[in-house]
């Protein structure tokens, strides 16, 4: 990623997405429930290589993370200056008034009223979207040049999620901070992200510039998602969902992981996986037939099954 880019990271539950960035944060159990291989390079570091006191530096100081549900994420018994305080003492060596400070001034840069008195709160005196806002405060702290952000909008209704996005959006141009937003809705990247990385049974199938992949997608995954999203501009009965289910990442199927619900199919979908390809500089398919999918947006009448 580019120093201030937004990156969106689509898919459907089971996809790899949050798993993916787990294991940037190497916030994943330990072997033998998992194995990891390939590098994962922040700056001049391979951050699967690091030790278990060098990640643990760089958590929250250079690399952020919101979850997805802050009821689960912030302690319960332990007030909100606790939570935040801990990681500014540690990571920029505040004194703990100087700390509180800085969390308070966050805690009302994110639109938490009356923020010096609310620091003292508990998690269950807050309402979902001022604690994500709790989160997204906590994320800042120590101001880190990259933002994973996983889904935190998705337990939110629809007015407090465009007010999450905004304050983000414009969090990210103030710090000048990279953003991956991870969702399981396009149309909800559609004003944030600069590229979109498609990931389906584990892996990435189409990665894009937000203009490109919206304009013309060109794997019929990515194009049953941009379907089965509500357009005011077209007329339809009903929305176009994509038939079937993912795989089991367990017993992983052979060829395409999406051949059984593609109406593309060819042969050579039933043998081998196709790689990740390159349409242009900004777009990468993972597709042997790469069908337009400009066509088949502008028909509301076609239908992926």
């Amino acid at each position: 990623m580019n120093e201030g880019e937004a990156l969106g990271i689509v898919g459907e539950s089971r996809s790899g997405k949050s798993v993916t960035m787990l294991s940037i944060m190497r916030l994943l159990s330990t072997p033998p429930k998992h194995r990891v291989t390939g590098d994962v390079q922040f700056g001049d570091r391979n951050l699967l290589k690091l030790s278990a006191a060098e990640i643990r530096s760089l958590r929250g100081s250079q690399v952020a993370m919101i979850f997805q549900d802050p009821m689960t994420s912030l302690n319960p018994v332990l007030r909100i200056e606790k939570q935040m305080t801990e990681a500014m003492r540690l990571h920029l060596g505040l004194s703990l008034a100087e700390a509180k400070a800085r969390a308070a001034s966050l805690l009302q840069r994110v639109g938490i009223p009356d923020a010096e008195e609310r620091i003292r709160s508990y998690p269950h005196q807050f309402s979902g979207g001022m604690r994500q806002r709790v989160m997204i405060a906590m994320g800042l702290a120590c101001n880190p040049k990259l933002l994973i952000a996983d889904e935190p909008t998705t337990a939110l209704d629809v007015t407090i999620q465009a007010q999450i996005l905004e304050l983000v959006k414009q969090l990210k141009q103030e710090l000048h901070m990279a953003v991956i937003w991870i969702t399981h809705d396009l149309s909800l990247l559609a004003g944030f992200a600069d590229r979109i990385l498609v990931m389906y049974a584990g892996q990435v199938v189409e990665q894009a510039s937000l203009h490109d992949l919206y304009r013309n997608p060109r794997h019929p995954y990515t194009i049953g998602l941009l379907q089965s999203i509500p357009r005011l501009d077209q007329q339809r009965q009903r929305l176009q969902p994509i038939e079937g289910m993912p795989p089991s990442l367990i017993d992983y199927p052979a060829g395409c992981p999406f051949r059984p619900r593609c109406q593309f199919a060819i042969d050579a979908c039933r043998t081998i996986d196709p790689p990740l390809e390159a349409m242009s500089d900004n777009h990468q398919v993972a597709c042997w037939v790469k069908p337009s999918g400009q066509d088949l947006l502008q028909d509301p009448q076609s239908k992926l099954a």
